[in-house]
Protein backbone atom coordinates (compact mmCIF):
# COMPACT_ATOMS: atom_id res chain seq x y z
CA UNK A 1 0.00 0.00 0.00
CA UNK A 2 1.58 3.54 -1.18
CA UNK A 3 2.15 5.63 1.74
CA UNK A 4 2.21 9.79 1.31
CA UNK A 5 5.10 11.75 2.77
CA UNK A 6 5.69 11.70 6.44
CA UNK A 7 7.43 14.16 8.43
CA UNK A 8 10.51 12.25 7.97
CA UNK A 9 10.70 12.37 4.03
CA UNK A 10 8.52 15.29 3.60
CA UNK A 11 10.46 18.06 1.12
CA UNK A 12 9.77 20.16 -1.68
CA UNK A 13 10.01 17.18 -4.40
CA UNK A 14 6.83 15.45 -3.14
CA UNK A 15 5.00 18.88 -3.04
CA UNK A 16 5.53 18.47 -6.81
CA UNK A 17 3.93 15.10 -6.98
CA UNK A 18 4.80 12.22 -9.59
CA UNK A 19 6.59 13.19 -12.46
CA UNK A 20 3.67 11.37 -14.98
CA UNK A 21 1.56 14.01 -13.84
CA UNK A 22 4.12 17.18 -14.07
CA UNK A 23 4.51 16.31 -17.84
CA UNK A 24 0.87 16.11 -17.89
CA UNK A 25 0.49 19.31 -16.43
CA UNK A 26 3.31 21.04 -18.86
CA UNK A 27 1.38 19.50 -21.84
CA UNK A 28 -1.57 21.10 -20.93
CA UNK A 29 0.10 24.38 -20.14
CA UNK A 30 1.82 24.67 -23.23
CA UNK A 31 -1.40 23.95 -25.17
CA UNK A 32 -3.16 26.46 -23.35
CA UNK A 33 -0.10 29.02 -24.13
CA UNK A 34 -0.01 28.13 -27.71
CA UNK A 35 -4.20 28.54 -28.21
CA UNK A 36 -3.46 31.99 -26.26
CA UNK A 37 -0.59 33.08 -28.70
CA UNK A 38 -1.95 31.48 -31.80
CA UNK A 39 -4.96 33.90 -31.32
CA UNK A 40 -2.95 36.86 -29.92
CA UNK A 41 -0.86 36.04 -33.57
CA UNK A 42 -4.01 35.83 -35.47
CA UNK A 43 -5.30 38.99 -34.63
CA UNK A 44 -2.01 40.85 -34.80
CA UNK A 45 -1.85 39.50 -38.93
CA UNK A 46 -5.88 40.97 -39.52
CA UNK A 47 -4.89 44.73 -38.05
CA UNK A 48 -1.94 44.73 -39.50
CA UNK A 49 -3.70 43.25 -43.03
CA UNK A 50 -6.23 46.04 -42.15
CA UNK A 51 -3.16 48.60 -41.66
CA UNK A 52 -1.43 47.63 -44.61
CA UNK A 53 -4.81 48.44 -47.33
CA UNK A 54 -5.95 51.39 -45.48
CA UNK A 55 -2.37 52.76 -46.19
CA UNK A 56 -2.46 52.35 -49.50
CA UNK A 57 -5.88 53.80 -49.54
CA UNK A 58 -5.61 57.01 -48.10
CA UNK A 59 -2.44 57.56 -49.53
CA UNK A 60 -3.46 57.24 -52.84
CA UNK A 61 -7.38 58.21 -52.82
CA UNK A 62 -8.50 62.39 -54.18
CA UNK A 63 -8.93 63.04 -50.07
CA UNK A 64 -11.29 65.52 -51.76
CA UNK A 65 -13.49 62.48 -52.18
CA UNK A 66 -13.65 61.58 -48.57
CA UNK A 67 -16.62 64.49 -47.81
CA UNK A 68 -18.64 64.38 -51.20
CA UNK A 69 -22.14 63.89 -51.84
CA UNK A 70 -22.16 60.24 -51.01
CA UNK A 71 -21.11 56.40 -51.23
CA UNK A 72 -20.17 55.29 -54.65
CA UNK A 73 -16.60 53.73 -54.61
CA UNK A 74 -17.10 52.61 -58.35
CA UNK A 75 -17.31 56.82 -59.26
CA UNK A 76 -14.63 57.16 -56.82
CA UNK A 77 -16.76 59.22 -54.47
CA UNK A 78 -16.23 57.64 -50.23
CA UNK A 79 -18.05 59.90 -48.69
CA UNK A 80 -17.11 58.24 -45.16
CA UNK A 81 -19.83 60.46 -43.52
CA UNK A 82 -22.27 58.53 -45.70
CA UNK A 83 -21.51 55.25 -43.55
CA UNK A 84 -20.98 56.46 -40.38
CA UNK A 85 -24.27 58.66 -40.32
CA UNK A 86 -25.69 55.46 -41.09
CA UNK A 87 -24.51 53.22 -38.97
CA UNK A 88 -25.00 55.67 -36.21
CA UNK A 89 -28.72 55.81 -36.86
CA UNK A 90 -29.46 52.51 -37.10
CA UNK A 91 -27.57 51.61 -33.66
CA UNK A 92 -29.47 54.81 -31.99
CA UNK A 93 -33.03 53.17 -33.55
CA UNK A 94 -31.50 49.68 -32.52
CA UNK A 95 -31.10 50.67 -28.96
CA UNK A 96 -34.30 52.55 -28.59
CA UNK A 97 -36.21 49.83 -29.00
CA UNK A 98 -33.43 46.86 -27.48
CA UNK A 99 -33.37 48.77 -24.03
CA UNK A 100 -36.25 49.11 -22.52
CA UNK A 101 -37.45 45.28 -23.65
CA UNK A 102 -34.09 44.08 -22.76
CA UNK A 103 -34.59 45.85 -19.41
CA UNK A 104 -38.14 45.28 -18.84
CA UNK A 105 -37.94 41.57 -19.72
CA UNK A 106 -34.57 41.62 -17.35
CA UNK A 107 -36.28 43.03 -14.27
CA UNK A 108 -39.15 40.93 -14.99
CA UNK A 109 -37.18 37.58 -15.07
CA UNK A 110 -34.77 38.47 -12.07
CA UNK A 111 -37.45 40.21 -9.50
CA UNK A 112 -41.21 38.94 -10.54
CA UNK A 113 -41.41 35.85 -12.24
CA UNK A 114 -41.52 32.84 -10.67
CA UNK A 115 -38.94 30.00 -10.87
CA UNK A 116 -40.74 27.78 -12.80
CA UNK A 117 -42.10 30.81 -15.24
CA UNK A 118 -37.97 31.84 -15.55
CA UNK A 119 -37.21 27.96 -15.92
CA UNK A 120 -39.21 28.45 -19.06
CA UNK A 121 -39.10 32.08 -20.10
CA UNK A 122 -35.22 31.99 -20.10
CA UNK A 123 -34.30 29.61 -22.45
CA UNK A 124 -36.78 30.93 -24.86
CA UNK A 125 -34.95 34.26 -24.39
CA UNK A 126 -32.07 32.49 -25.35
CA UNK A 127 -32.85 30.87 -28.29
CA UNK A 128 -34.75 33.92 -29.54
CA UNK A 129 -30.75 35.40 -29.60
CA UNK A 130 -29.77 32.86 -31.96
CA UNK A 131 -32.27 33.22 -34.61
CA UNK A 132 -30.90 34.37 -38.27
CA UNK A 133 -30.07 37.79 -38.90
CA UNK A 134 -31.48 37.09 -42.56
CA UNK A 135 -34.67 36.16 -41.01
CA UNK A 136 -35.52 39.60 -38.93
CA UNK A 137 -34.30 40.83 -42.40
CA UNK A 138 -37.04 39.98 -44.46
CA UNK A 139 -39.19 39.94 -41.56
CA UNK A 140 -38.33 44.01 -41.61
CA UNK A 141 -38.40 44.26 -45.23
CA UNK A 142 -42.32 42.55 -45.26
CA UNK A 143 -43.82 43.59 -42.31
CA UNK A 144 -41.78 46.04 -40.37
CA UNK A 145 -41.48 48.80 -42.97
CA UNK A 146 -45.19 47.99 -44.82
CA UNK A 147 -47.06 48.12 -40.99
CA UNK A 148 -45.05 50.37 -39.11
CA UNK A 149 -42.92 52.34 -40.64
CA UNK A 150 -44.89 53.39 -43.77
CA UNK A 151 -48.12 54.33 -41.47
CA UNK A 152 -45.92 56.46 -39.34
CA UNK A 153 -44.66 58.18 -42.56
CA UNK A 154 -46.71 58.04 -45.49
CA UNK A 155 -43.48 59.04 -47.51
CA UNK A 156 -41.32 56.63 -46.09
CA UNK A 157 -39.67 54.15 -48.86
CA UNK A 158 -40.14 50.77 -48.77
CA UNK A 159 -36.24 50.37 -48.00
CA UNK A 160 -35.31 52.68 -45.07
CA UNK A 161 -32.98 52.57 -42.28
CA UNK A 162 -35.95 52.94 -39.57
CA UNK A 163 -37.00 49.13 -40.48
CA UNK A 164 -33.73 48.43 -40.33
CA UNK A 165 -33.47 49.83 -36.87
CA UNK A 166 -35.70 48.29 -35.41
CA UNK A 167 -35.05 45.16 -37.06
CA UNK A 168 -31.70 45.25 -35.43
CA UNK A 169 -33.22 46.32 -32.30
CA UNK A 170 -35.43 43.28 -32.20
CA UNK A 171 -32.23 41.21 -33.12
CA UNK A 172 -30.04 42.71 -29.91
CA UNK A 173 -33.37 42.66 -27.34
CA UNK A 174 -33.08 38.97 -26.29
CA UNK A 175 -28.54 39.80 -25.76
CA UNK A 176 -29.52 42.34 -23.59
CA UNK A 177 -31.98 40.89 -21.92
CA UNK A 178 -30.02 38.02 -20.93
CA UNK A 179 -26.85 39.56 -20.25
CA UNK A 180 -28.71 42.37 -17.68
CA UNK A 181 -31.16 39.35 -16.08
CA UNK A 182 -27.94 37.26 -14.92
CA UNK A 183 -26.63 40.89 -13.67
CA UNK A 184 -29.22 41.55 -11.56
CA UNK A 185 -29.46 37.64 -10.73
CA UNK A 186 -26.01 38.21 -9.30
CA UNK A 187 -26.82 40.67 -6.61
CA UNK A 188 -27.11 39.31 -3.27
CA UNK A 189 -30.24 38.74 -1.83
CA UNK A 190 -29.18 40.37 1.44
CA UNK A 191 -29.25 43.42 -0.37
CA UNK A 192 -33.17 42.99 -1.20
CA UNK A 193 -34.19 41.98 2.46
CA UNK A 194 -32.51 44.44 3.99
CA UNK A 195 -34.78 47.04 1.39
CA UNK A 196 -38.01 45.16 2.78
CA UNK A 197 -36.67 44.78 6.13
CA UNK A 198 -36.94 48.87 5.66
CA UNK A 199 -40.42 48.69 4.11
CA UNK A 200 -40.04 49.40 0.48
CA UNK A 201 -41.94 48.06 -2.10
CA UNK A 202 -40.75 44.76 -4.93
CA UNK A 203 -40.68 48.14 -7.67
CA UNK A 204 -39.49 50.26 -5.32
CA UNK A 205 -36.59 47.32 -4.37
CA UNK A 206 -36.21 46.55 -7.82
CA UNK A 207 -35.31 50.29 -9.27
CA UNK A 208 -33.57 51.68 -6.11
CA UNK A 209 -31.31 48.83 -4.75
CA UNK A 210 -31.28 45.85 -7.29
CA UNK A 211 -30.70 47.97 -10.38
CA UNK A 212 -28.60 50.85 -9.11
CA UNK A 213 -26.12 47.70 -7.36
CA UNK A 214 -25.70 45.56 -10.99
CA UNK A 215 -25.11 48.64 -13.03
CA UNK A 216 -22.01 47.56 -14.09
CA UNK A 217 -23.13 44.62 -15.67
CA UNK A 218 -26.29 46.78 -16.80
CA UNK A 219 -23.62 48.68 -18.59
CA UNK A 220 -21.50 45.89 -20.09
CA UNK A 221 -25.09 44.44 -21.42
CA UNK A 222 -25.79 47.83 -23.29
CA UNK A 223 -22.22 47.54 -24.80
CA UNK A 224 -22.51 44.55 -26.02
CA UNK A 225 -26.33 44.92 -27.44
CA UNK A 226 -24.13 48.48 -28.79
CA UNK A 227 -21.37 46.83 -30.37
CA UNK A 228 -23.85 44.20 -32.18
CA UNK A 229 -25.85 46.93 -33.36
CA UNK A 230 -22.95 48.40 -34.93
CA UNK A 231 -21.47 45.45 -36.37
CA UNK A 232 -24.87 43.47 -37.88
CA UNK A 233 -24.93 43.32 -41.55
CA UNK A 234 -27.78 41.07 -42.73
CA UNK A 235 -30.45 43.58 -41.66
CA UNK A 236 -29.19 46.57 -42.67
CA UNK A 237 -28.20 45.02 -46.08
CA UNK A 238 -31.73 43.97 -46.87
CA UNK A 239 -34.18 46.15 -45.06
CA UNK A 240 -32.18 49.70 -45.61
CA UNK A 241 -31.97 49.09 -49.51
CA UNK A 242 -28.81 50.60 -50.58
CA UNK A 243 -26.74 48.58 -52.17
CA UNK A 244 -23.58 49.30 -53.97
CA UNK A 245 -23.76 52.86 -52.81
CA UNK A 246 -26.00 55.63 -51.33
CA UNK A 247 -26.65 59.62 -51.40
CA UNK A 248 -24.89 61.13 -47.69
CA UNK A 249 -28.65 61.43 -45.89
CA UNK A 250 -29.83 62.00 -41.88
CA UNK A 251 -33.56 60.81 -43.09
CA UNK A 252 -34.43 57.95 -41.71
CA UNK A 253 -37.03 57.21 -43.95
CA UNK A 254 -34.96 57.39 -46.47
CA UNK A 255 -32.73 54.25 -48.16
CA UNK A 256 -29.15 54.41 -46.55
CA UNK A 257 -25.98 52.58 -46.17
CA UNK A 258 -24.00 51.31 -43.24
CA UNK A 259 -20.42 50.24 -42.71
CA UNK A 260 -21.53 46.78 -42.20
CA UNK A 261 -23.61 46.57 -45.29
CA UNK A 262 -21.48 48.82 -47.33
CA UNK A 263 -19.02 46.33 -47.56
CA UNK A 264 -21.14 43.28 -47.49
CA UNK A 265 -22.47 44.83 -50.72
CA UNK A 266 -19.26 45.37 -52.39
CA UNK A 267 -17.52 42.24 -51.83
CA UNK A 268 -19.84 39.99 -52.99
CA UNK A 269 -17.45 38.93 -55.89
CA UNK A 270 -13.72 39.21 -56.77
CA UNK A 271 -15.24 41.17 -59.75
CA UNK A 272 -17.66 43.47 -57.94
CA UNK A 273 -14.60 44.65 -56.15
CA UNK A 274 -11.34 44.86 -58.01
CA UNK A 275 -10.65 46.99 -61.50
CA UNK A 276 -12.70 49.76 -60.11
CA UNK A 277 -9.87 52.52 -58.80
CA UNK A 278 -9.80 52.03 -55.22
CA UNK A 279 -12.86 50.02 -54.40
CA UNK A 280 -10.87 46.86 -53.16
CA UNK A 281 -8.84 49.45 -50.43
CA UNK A 282 -11.50 51.47 -49.39
CA UNK A 283 -13.36 48.30 -48.34
CA UNK A 284 -10.22 47.99 -46.10
CA UNK A 285 -10.32 51.40 -44.75
CA UNK A 286 -14.17 51.01 -44.03
CA UNK A 287 -12.97 48.04 -41.58
CA UNK A 288 -10.70 50.15 -40.32
CA UNK A 289 -12.57 52.74 -39.58
CA UNK A 290 -15.19 50.31 -38.09
CA UNK A 291 -12.34 48.45 -35.47
CA UNK A 292 -11.38 51.76 -34.41
CA UNK A 293 -15.32 52.51 -33.82
CA UNK A 294 -15.72 49.36 -31.55
CA UNK A 295 -12.08 49.55 -30.17
CA UNK A 296 -12.68 52.75 -28.68
CA UNK A 297 -16.32 51.86 -27.39
CA UNK A 298 -15.27 49.20 -25.74
CA UNK A 299 -12.19 50.62 -24.23
CA UNK A 300 -14.53 53.80 -22.77
CA UNK A 301 -16.75 50.72 -21.12
CA UNK A 302 -14.57 49.05 -19.40
CA UNK A 303 -13.16 51.96 -17.63
CA UNK A 304 -16.56 52.94 -17.29
CA UNK A 305 -17.24 49.79 -15.88
CA UNK A 306 -14.53 49.20 -13.63
CA UNK A 307 -14.92 52.33 -12.01
CA UNK A 308 -18.75 51.81 -11.39
CA UNK A 309 -18.33 48.14 -10.42
CA UNK A 310 -19.43 47.08 -6.96
CA UNK A 311 -17.88 43.72 -5.56
CA UNK A 312 -19.75 41.84 -2.69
Amino acid sequence: MASGPTEENFSLASLRGERGRMRKESVIRAAFLGTAALSIVISALIVLTLARETFTFVTQVDLSSLWSEGWFPRRDLYDIRTLFVGSVLVTLIGMLVAAPLGMGAAVFLAEYAKPKVRRVLKPILEILAGIPSVVLGFFALTWISPQIVQRMNEEAALFNLMAAGIGVGLLVTPLVASIAEDAMKAVPKALREASYGMGARKVTTSIRVVIPASVSGLVAAFIIGISRAIGETMVVAIAAGASGGSLFSMNVFDRGQTMTAAMASMAGGTDAVKGAGLTFQSLFFVGMMLFLMTLLLNTFAGRFVRRVRQKY
